[in-house]
């Protein structure tokens, strides 16, 4: 006789277009969902039995609910989180997913970054740390001109900039201390990479060890995710080193018990790879794999955390996703021309559901799958095109 199933509930910190999905996996399992964000109807609020709204820098507010709803897992869904309360939940007992130190290092590019290179000695790009613009001009010179600025806490390319020469860092600076998402009054200064292409490499850690997906291909514009597709093409060296590289950095952050899936970014040239960010849960770009695998990522995750069984390798079918962007200030965004991008064969659209926009917002996503992952992209970026955000 088995294990009784399922575990009863799920708490969800962030609940976004991604918690969304995962908590749609979850209650197909017949889990309860609680979803948790800083506004009213959140996505991932939309589908949950019940929600609570807070700041998720809140520790205090993390604890009422956390006491209130007894979970069985505790699942971060956006990297501003109290960190330091969710240590001290999962010291307590509490179920962190994946674990409470792998989310505490990676909503900080700091953390992660000294893990990466000084600890694991993965191979990443030239970098410096500045808490001032006099130890990001000393930083910037480290490691040449261009570079990439960030705050070490940010998320969707947030406070990201490029400064070619000298004269940018103060406007690079001072962009970075406005979209961090925590003042940590901290950035990291990049040395470029001469890169063929990037890619996120789905990383499951799961009961029975670490699984892979097929390498997602995608393009950021200033961080922030505009089209991902899979699989990537990679030679057989290069596919092998990004998994051996992603297996230390998952395993490390997972110790001997972490489940969960893992968005793993890494520049390719050639043979050569190195390490870029790590997301402990389900990425952006991923969200390609709701059509090209038969287990999305978010099903993954779910499996993962639920220590259900998955498989060693997940099949996918050429596909390609691109995001639907909105710009302005808009309190009822609605959509026109899906009718008309929905008319070609393969293609499928996910609307989020955010109920507001400010400045610029990712409100959805195009799907499509074809014979190739050229023919999908064509078929996603196409449809794309004949969708609009408006304001109602």
């Amino acid at each position: 006789m088995g294990k009784r199933f399922p575990p009863k509930k799920i708490l969800l910190l962030g609940s976004g277009e991604l918690g969304k999905e995962v908590a749609i996996e979850a209650m197909r399992l017949g889990m309860e969902v609680v979803a948790c964000d800083r506004y009213e109807g959140a996505p991932a609020m939309q589908v949950a039995h019940r929600s609570h709204v807070f700041p998720m820098l809140d520790g205090k507010k993390i604890r009422q609910v956390v006491k209130k709803e007894q979970p069985d897992f505790i699942v971060p869904e956006i990297e501003a989180i109290a960190t330091p309360t969710l240590v001290e939940l999962e010291k307590e007992g509490w179920r962190v997913i994946p674990t409470a130190r792998a989310v505490r290092l990676t909503m900080d590019r700091e953390g992660i970054r000294r893990l990466a290179a000084e600890e694991l000695k993965l191979p990443t790009s030239p970098y410096r740390f500045a808490g001032s613009l006099e130890e990001l001009e000393e930083g910037a010179r480290a490691v040449g001109f261009p570079c990439v600025i960030k705050p070490t806490m940010s998320s969707s390319g947030h406070g990201q900039s490029v400064a070619k020469k000298p004269a940018e860092l103060k406007k690079c600076w001072n962009y970075a201390m406005t979209g961090t998402r925590a003042k940590t009054g901290r950035v990291i200064v990049e040395g470029f990479i001469d890169f063929d292409y990037e890619i996120t490499l789905l990383t499951v850690r799961h009961k029975g060890g670490i699984s892979f997906c097929a390498p997602v291909g995608h393009i950021q514009i200033d961080g922030d995710y505009r089209e991902s597709w899979q699989p990537h093409p990679m030679s057989k060296v290069a596919l092998k080193k990004a998994q051996t590289i992603a297996k230390k950095i998952v395993g490390d952050l997972c110790g001997k018990k972490g489940r969960g899936i893992f968005g793993v970014e890494m520049f390719i040239k050639g043979d050569k790879v190195w390490f870029s960010e790590v997301s402990p849960r389900p990425h952006d770009t991923g969200m390609v794999t709701m059509v090209s695998q038969t287990m999305s990522e978010m099903e993954l995750h779910v499996r993962a955390i639920l220590g259900l069984p998955v498989p060693p390798e997940i099949p996918c079918v050429p596909g390609a996703s691109v995001a639907l962007l909105a710009w302005g200030n808009m309190k009822r965004p609605v959509f026109i021309g899906v009718a008309e991008a929905l008319k070609t064969s393969g293609t499928h659209t996910r609307i989020f559901g955010k109920p507001e926009v400010k400045g610029h917002r990712r409100m959805g996503v195009m799907l499509a799958t074809g014979k190739s992952v050229a023919e999908a992209r064509k078929k996603a970026i196409a449809s794309a095109k004949k969708v609009r955000v408006i304001n109602s």
